[in-house]
């Protein structure tokens, strides 16, 4: 198939393959475009965003029946051969004789490079290490200065994922601060969302037929677009004082404000009321999964803020009510929040 092709066929199912490299677009049309087929054919719509506990379960199950099928002893070897050096001959031979690429993407309605970044993720033992020691941080630092951002060589040297080094180094970096935010610190952090957005919007906007002669400024900004897929690592350059997540946990408080017209929506009654609202309406939603719920919708039933809050809260009422709620499912949580901390609630108001 030629790349025009390929792109023509493969933008039914993934809207901004035009601005994906030649290369990736090739690999796409080998990997992906028959079973995004196969998908469209059941009625199932190509995912993006966050993976299921159900999806998550099927990247487990394909996992462990192609290590049955080949004899590979362990997730590790499979994902990450490089690691093993006398083995890497041998495991790319199996790989490839057992079709490792349709093995892994079975069952799961998504580009193959996500779901094998998922798989690496949740198999790589590097990845749930706990917290960095002083001695680790110091390293960390150490190695930043001799290698810059090479986060795979420092990984490597400290045994830990490639996105748990950049992260951590991000965290600890000497200028962050940890109070209060500045007047100035904000104003810096609106500047560079509001760049990073008209960026997001000139790119979308130069591939629309529509939108000539549109100026930038004349852009209207639906609200999703506040929040979703933001640069936090460059804003967090452009402010430099502050860690990515500090500035993504601010400039949802600076939205929520904005939309709630600075009331005080998760304190006092109104913020029993919102618990209450918020389990309440969870439960009749009865959702397998949180990926399943419409966050969006969820937001009205605290107050006209971005979903991000919501979920948030969603967030500390679980880890803050639910005992050993790591450890169940969706469905286990909301049946304790219900049955439990509910009445409780109600008799506090």
């Amino acid at each position: 198939m030629d790349l025009d092709t390929a792109k023509q066929e493969l933008e039914e199912f993934i809207p901004h393959v035009r601005n994906i490299s030649d290369s990736s677009i090739r690999k796409m049309a080998g990997r992906d475009l028959m079973r995004f087929k196969e998908f469209k054919k059941q009625g199932i719509a190509v995912k993006f965003g966050r993976f299921s506990q159900k999806e998550n379960n099927q990247i487990r199950k394909n996992v462990e029946e192609f290590l049955l099928i080949t004899g590979i002893d362990s997730a590790e070897k499979l994902l990450f051969t490089s690691r093993y050096p006398e083995d890497r001959e041998s495991i790319n031979r199996l790989k490839s004789e057992h079709l490792f690429c349709e093995k892994l993407s079975e069952g799961i309605p998504r580009p193959w490079r996500l779901i094998y970044y998922r798989a690496r993720k949740m198999f790589d033992p590097n990845n749930y290490k706990g917290r960095y020691t002083k001695e680790e941080k110091e390293k960390l630092k150490k190695y930043h200065a001799l290698h810059g951002n090479d986060w795979k060589k420092i990984a490597e040297m400290m045994s830990r994922s490639n996105l748990s080094v950049a992260m951590k180094y991000s965290e600890i970096k000497s200028s962050i601060n940890y109070g209060p935010w500045s007047k100035e610190e904000t104003q810096k952090l609106m500047q560079a969302v509001e760049e990073a957005i008209r960026k997001k919007l000139g790119m979308e906007d130069a591939n629309s037929p529509s939108s000539s002669g549109k100026s930038n400024r004349d852009l209207l900004i639906d609200r999703d677009k506040l929040l979703e897929k933001l640069p936090w690592t460059e804003i967090e350059t452009k402010v430099g004082t502050r860690f990515w997540r500090q500035c993504k946990q601010k400039w949802i408080a600076i939205l929520t404000n904005k939309m709630s017209k600075g009331q005080q929506l998760y304190r006092g009654t109104k913020g029993l009321q919102a618990k209450i609202n918020l389990i309440k309406r969870l439960h009749e939603i009865n959702a397998e999964d949180a990926n399943d719920v419409d966050w969006e919708e969820l937001s009205n039933v605290i107050g006209d803020v971005p979903r991000t809050y919501v979920q948030a809260r969603f967030y500390k009422l679980k880890v803050s009510c639910v005992p050993l709620c790591q450890k169940k499912t969706f469905p286990e949580i909301i049946d304790y929040l219900f049955e439990k901390k509910l009445p409780e609630l109600e008799k506090k108001l």
